[in-house]
């Protein structure tokens, strides 16, 4: 991504800050694995959004009208051995050169410098409560502050949440991001394709998880956006199933809910489809029944609409479906108003979607629900789940899990679905499995 992309957004924070105030956010820690090895370093999506520094052990800070520089990076400094091991690293000088911070320090001087910084600031934003240790050096530092009172002094006598301002702006997706997630939309569709394609009875689901991985990685998405669920048969029905050990049998569905990352951004896509290539009959009517659902709640997303729109779509979609089909009995709006279908579907129909998969923002304003604007990114998805032991419906739908999701973009006039290319129908998904 361009640094004028960053730039402009941490224009925007200072002017939202406002001059005589101060603002300091943390980078993500590199968490350890295992005695001396570490899990594969991802950013804090806050930080990365506002400076593109890929690198732990930072400190951001953000001063607005500062003459010395608005923006100030604390970070490891350069250690010609550490690059020998572990890789370069970009140092203080990097960090003005490459990251454009209009100062640099070394971060083990950041208790000596940072109460410098907050002397006479009105207002400290921050991560209240995201991170314990930065909770306890503002705190430190706001301590040694008030102990300069007498020689005229002011210590800030407010904090803040810093989310409040920044999750706003990361809500509204610029071009540059739109980009990057129609890229991991696009690379993840194909995986999943490519998963359609491969699969048979006898198979493991890890194996199909293998080909998702091989795939993504190949299109140079180097991480996942999450933990792939690859769910055969009755595994379908645990919603977050992540084992992804069980062998794949002939005549069960598979669900797959899994994306990649692109340079931070996510895809979230879910398909589910017969391991055998060909849909039974009680497969074809409760998967159809889903997407009808899917189908007219995507249809509600446009500007002037409000977030809970597509999923009362989908509610009533569903609902009318299983009375139908005969597993709820009653008046569908009775039904709807008594929650009974929440026996089979008992989640929202998606979420917002961005840098992190379940993506930042508030759905209600002043506890209205939220008004779709353009540049907004969500998920569709919603899903039946009939467990193998549930007694109240006909056996023959027992034991079968079904959620399809896509990634919707708000336009101008309506919306797109960035993920279509993933087949989805009952025919293309059974031409394309017999095909392959």
């Amino acid at each position: 991504m361009k640094s004028s992309e960053f730039k402009k957004r941490r224009k925007r924070l200072l002017q939202q800050l406002g001059v005589g105030n101060i603002a300091l956010l943390a980078s993500a820690d590199h968490c350890v694995r295992n005695r001396d090895v570490h899990y594969p370093f991802r950013q804090d999506s806050d930080f990365f959004y506002l400076t593109g520094f890929n690198e732990p052990d930072a400190l951001a800070v953000f001063v607005p009208g500062r003459e010395q520089g608005e923006y100030l990076l604390f970070c490891r400094e350069f250690d010609p051995t550490k690059a020998l091991w572990e890789g370069a690293h970009a140092g203080l000088q990097g960090a003005t050169r490459d990251y454009a911070a209009d100062q640099a320090f070394p971060i083990t001087e950041m208790d000596t410098i940072l109460p410098s910084l907050l002397e006479d600031k009105s207002k400290v934003f921050y991560p209240m409560g995201r991170d314990a240790e930065l909770d306890r050096k503002v705190q430190a530092w706001i301590s040694t502050v008030r102990g300069k009172s007498r020689t005229g002094v002011v210590a800030p006598n407010e904090v803040a949440a810093l989310e409040r301002i920044v999750h706003e702006m990361r809500l509204f997706k610029s071009p540059e991001e739109i980009k990057l997630l129609r890229r991991a939309a696009e690379v993840s569709a194909a995986g999943h394709n490519k998963a359609m394609q491969v699969c048979k009875a006898g198979l493991y689901e890890y194996q199909i998880e293998a080909e998702l991985t091989y795939h993504f990685n190949g299109e140079g998405l180097r991480a996942m956006a999450y933990p792939a669920i690859v769910a055969g048969g009755e595994n379908a029905c645990t919603l977050h199933y992540t084992d992804n050990g069980s062998k794949l049998k002939h005549g069960d569905l598979l669900l797959i809910d899994a994306g990649g990352e692109c340079n931070h951004y996510a895809a979230d896509i879910t398909r589910t489809f017969p391991v055998s290539g060909r849909f039974s009959e009680p497969q074809r009517l409760l998967y159809q029944l889903v997407l009808d659902a899917q189908l007219a709640a995507i249809a509600q997303i446009k500007p002037g609409a409000t977030w809970i729109e597509p999923h009362e779509t989908a509610v009533a979609v569903l609902t009318q479906g299983l009375v139908n089909l005969g597993l709820l009995k009653g008046r569908v709006k009775k039904l709807i108003k008594d929650e009974k279908y929440k026996a089979f579907y008992m989640h929202r129909t998606g979420h917002w979607l961005g840098m992190d998969v379940h993506d930042v923002g508030d759905y209600k304003i002043a506890q209205q629900w939220r008004v779709f604007e353009p540049g907004m990114v969500l998920t569709v998805e919603p899903g039946l789940y009939i467990p193998s032991d549930c007694k109240k419906v006909d056996g023959q739908w027992c034991g079968i899990g079904i959620r399809i999701e896509d990634d919707v973009l708000v336009t101008a006039d309506g919306c797109e679905v960035l993920t279509a290319a993933a087949a989805k129908s009952v025919d293309a998904i059974e031409a394309l499995m017999e095909a392959s």
